[in-house]
């Protein structure tokens, strides 16, 4: 832990306290996924050569899914690369719209230098290289990028070619209004449309081409590729059956995009529940997209294949639970004013037990209880030793879960469970 900044100590910890996956130094608490760090750093590379990669990630809630996927990304910006997390919702980014998909990808692209909306500074950096390159001419550089998208997508390379001259004669309107373009924002004025000669809006047809205009633009502004994350995509289950027909269609192609080659660069990862992949409402809906995301998973979870296209996540037990406790609490003392107090007070024993005691209190499911578990190990045990000297977690510390600080998932484990017979019902 003594390689771990002060600062990023310190982020990691508020966000414990606060009940979030923090954003970053996730591989200080990394539990459990130790079988997936070689393939993933090996697929890292292939993407970040001029490869492609799909993978879908499965966890009941609680699992870890969206600590995989960020901890995922950071291990992506180690190696140079973009990356940007969409949440899948009927309402704001539906699927079947690929323009709205690809429109929150450049709303949260981010770099390990330039955070979320980072898509106008990666135009920025692709232009400076553009100039700064002593053995080219710019234009001719320009053309030789932009040979390959000008095939599929010769909108994005107009686009492109009007941004360079807005910026060079100091336009700072038609500059904006053609970043806002490129980066698939509708309604940008028409007299800004006009100047660059393009026409129009995005659309589901021009989104894929965009895509593949946003990879080029990474590539050569510095970054090898881009990690995509498609979160919750189990909300399909929940829409009208004509969108989510649509809506598994634009995802077979997606992934058979990705199969072609032609997003070199891009590691697109998709999670979801066991039933969005196993259940009727899902992805056998589509047997095309079934067959592709078929993968064996009727072994013993210690022998998942972790090169497969599908990653189950097992979730944590007390055990798990029990190391990342122990892992915050050593990351916790090693910033903190009394350390000595909390090595002594909040000993490995205290951590197993004060584990125990809040998987107890969510009705003994563990899988969910790692946010609730952090959050309060941070705010009382941790927090308070090393404030007050004559402060006892044991003796002064009775552990209190309260619904009102529970997620929905939280409160539903919690419930006590339905009796299994009417005579078992206690009527006093």
């Amino acid at each position: 832990m003594s390689t771990v900044s002060k600062r990023r100590r310190n982020e990691i910890i508020a966000a414990l306290r606060n009940g979030t996956v923090p954003h970053s130094g996730l591989d200080v608490l990394a539990v459990g996924l130790d079988k997936f760090e070689r393939s993933i750093h090996e697929e890292l590379n292939t993407a970040a050569g001029g490869g492609a990669i799909f993978k879908a990630v499965r966890g009941e809630y609680g699992a870890g899914k969206t600590f995989f996927s960020r901890w995922l990304s950071e291990q992506a910006k180690i190696k140079g690369m973009a990356v940007a997390e969409v949440q899948i919702s009927e309402t704001e980014t539906p699927l079947h719209k690929l323009e709205t998909v690809y429109r929150r990808v450049c709303e949260a692209v981010q770099t390990s230098s330039f955070p979320p909306s980072a898509f106008r500074l990666i135009l920025d950096a692709w232009l400076f290289t553009l100039e700064t390159d002593a053995d080219a001419d710019p234009d001719s550089l320009l053309e030789s990028r932009l040979s390959e998208v000008s095939k599929s997508t010769p909108a994005f390379a107009t686009a492109l070619r009007a941004y360079r001259q807005a910026v060079e004669e100091d336009d700072v309107t038609t500059a904006e209004g053609l970043a806002a373009w490129l980066a698939g924002q509708p309604n940008v004025s028409g007299q800004i449309r006009r100047r660059a000669g393009i026409k129009g809006d995005l659309d589901h047809f021009g989104a894929l081409g965009f895509l593949q205009g946003l990879l080029t633009v990474l590539r050569d502004s510095g970054h090898p590729g881009l990690l995509l994350v498609l979160d919750e995509v189990e909300t399909l289950q929940r829409v009208r059956t004509d969108v989510r027909e649509k809506a598994l269609n634009a995802l077979r192609q997606l992934i058979d995009e990705v199969d072609s080659g032609r997003f070199p660069g891009l590691f697109l990862l998709i999670t979801g529940t066991p039933a969005f992949f196993d259940g009727a409402q899902g992805v056998q809906r589509l047997p095309p997209l079934a067959q592709r995301l078929a993968t064996d998973f009727s072994m013993d979870p210690k022998f998942d294949n972790p090169r497969a296209i599908q990653l189950r996540l097992s979730g944590f037990n007390l055990d798990r639970l029990c190391e990342l406790g122990r892992n915050v609490r050593d990351l916790y003392a090693a910033g903190a004013e009394h350390p000595e107090r909390i090595a002594d007070k909040v000993d490995d024993t205290y951590i197993h037990d004060f584990a125990a005691s809040v998987v107890g209190g969510l009705g003994g499911n563990v899988g969910i209880a790692p946010r609730l578990f952090l959050k309060k190990l941070v705010d009382v045990p941790l927090d308070r030793t090393d404030q007050f000297e004559d402060f006892d977690p044991r003796r002064d510390y009775k552990l209190v879960v309260d619904t009102r600080e529970m997620s929905e998932e939280e409160r539903n484990s919690a419930l006590p469970a339905s009796p299994a017979d009417i005579d078992d019902i206690d009527l006093s």
